[in-house]
């Protein structure tokens, strides 16, 4: 599994973190940076619409997951019908164009990443950090 972390400069704390199945055998032959970000983001597509999925359904809760659910702020039992759809492509499409607009660094194990055609070996205690940029008013 990859480690995928969610960073925002300024913030100390990471804003997420999550893991990925690599794209292939890990460490087989190098893969571009695009289609690194690509699995990524259908991976995590993937997982919004079986949470959307797990949503639907009514969950009967215990005083425990009740207790939990409140010391995060939101208890909810399910049964919310968001109807938010992704289209897989398009978030694809955003990624990478968000990329090359600067509006996050890529980190592979401790190296930036700069080009989307950038070649990159996984290992499998591969660590991939989004670092989103905080743009200047003005600048």
């Amino acid at each position: 599994m990859i480690t995928v972390n969610a960073r925002v400069l300024g913030r100390k704390a990471p804003s997420g973190s999550f893991s990925v199945p690599p794209p292939g055998d890990i460490g087989a032959e190098p893969i571009a940076l695009r289609r690194l970000l690509a699995h990524v983001v259908r991976q995590e597509v993937a997982a919004f619409r079986e949470r959307q999925e797990k949503r639907a359904l009514l969950e009967v809760l215990t005083p425990e997951e009740i207790a939990e659910r409140a010391t995060r702020g939101r208890v909810v039992p399910g049964g919310q019908d968001l109807r938010q759809t992704v289209d897989e492509d398009d978030a694809v499409e955003a990624a990478l164009q968000a990329f090359e607009d600067g509006i996050y660094l890529v980190i592979l194990d401790g190296r930036e990443l700069r080009a989307l055609d950038e070649e990159v070996a996984l290992r499998p205690d591969s660590a991939l950090t989004f670092l989103r940029l905080t743009m200047l008013a003005g600048g």
